[in-house]
């Protein structure tokens, strides 16, 4: 009988799910660079996927930045980032997203990766969220000097915040060669509506959008109208914002989780999104870089169809 993923409760933190791991072990040990080469051995390299408007690849885990990268230098919680981010490249992953939304998390990114051997290998994704024309340069701008950057790869208009005429701007960036990507993003399902609006009008690169197994609605309309129209799809939220981890603490993982390479919950939950055609790169949060790692081992190995978790019972 298949073991479904049950309902959510509260009380745990992440690092109690991890903590039988041997991915969590072995980061105490001997650091992320040594964990990511267990994980290379167990699921080989990241897989990528394609962005539809140009053909590159694009690694298919990366990392949110929002609360995780928040901290300021001097604190405990400051001092492990560096860890995060090198856990990110060892494991073959690029994309960094981040808003000026995110208090200090754009300072603190463009800090990491200036002091980070492999920063370089930073797809940087941030966001325009303010209303007017000038007020948007203005503080792209100053993204872009937090980040230490004079282009950025994805430029996004976070919630739809005065979207057309953040996008006219864009354009303009984009034919100067400010920026290489433009998209907007959402992360509720009551906009989905103003969202699939402006896909159906507007040439976009990406979409970043909320999905997991608690949280299908974009499955409905949204992914698949992306993936008509070309635009990648980078997918915000992928553990229902943290209640689906919360939910299945005293739950073993099933016995088909081995099928598709999966040693712990969060892969699990992040294959579940990935299984979607339409999925470019999922970004879950983190400021730990154990958590790091085990994401990005579901980026590794088996992908599995669509099709298999329609044959077992989620429970969500």
């Amino acid at each position: 009988m298949t073991e479904p993923i049950g309902p959510c409760s509260a009380g745990i933190n992440r690092a109690q799910l991890l903590r039988a791991t041997a991915a969590a072990a072995l980061s105490a040990a001997l650091g992320p660079g040594a964990l990511a080469a267990t994980a290379g051995a167990q699921g080989g390299k990241m897989l990528t996927r394609k962005i539809p408007s140009t053909g590159e690849l694009l690694p298919v885990v990366g990392c949110g930045t929002w609360q995780g990268f928040g901290h300021a230098p001097g604190s405990a919680e400051y001092a492990r980032l560096p860890g995060v981010v090198e856990a990110l490249f060892d494991a073959g992953g690029t994309v960094l997203d981040s808003s000026p939304m995110y208090g200090r998390s754009e300072k603190t990114t463009g800090e990491l990766l200036a002091k980070s051997n492999h920063g370089t290998k930073a797809f940087l994704a941030t966001k325009v969220w303010t209303s007017g024309r000038e007020a948007g340069i203005r503080q792209m701008e100053a993204s872009m000097s937090l980040l230490g950057t004079n282009k950025l790869d994805l430029m996004q208009v976070h919630n739809l915040v005065d979207w057309q005429t953040h996008l006219a701007t864009l354009r303009e960036w984009k034919k100067q060669g400010k920026v290489r990507y433009v998209g907007i993003t959402h992360y509720t399902s009551s906009a989905f509506r103003e969202v699939e609006a402006v896909l159906r009008r507007e040439p976009l690169d990406f979409l970043q959008i909320n999905y997991a197994v608690d949280d299908q609605s974009a499955a409905e309309t949204l992914l698949p109208l992306a993936m008509d129209k070309g635009v990648a799809v980078l997918i915000n939220q992928p553990f229902g914002g943290g209640g689906l981890l919360r939910g299945l603490r005293e739950r073993p993982l099933p016995d088909w989780a081995q099928e598709i390479g999966c040693t712990s919950w969060a892969q699990v939950l992040l294959k579940f999104v990935l299984s979607n055609p339409a999925v470019t790169c999922v970004i879950p949060g983190t400021s730990r870089s154990e958590h790091m790692l085990d994401n990005a081992q579901a980026g590794m190995g088996v992908m599995p169809e669509p099709s298999f978790w329609r044959q077992r019972s989620l429970g969500i």
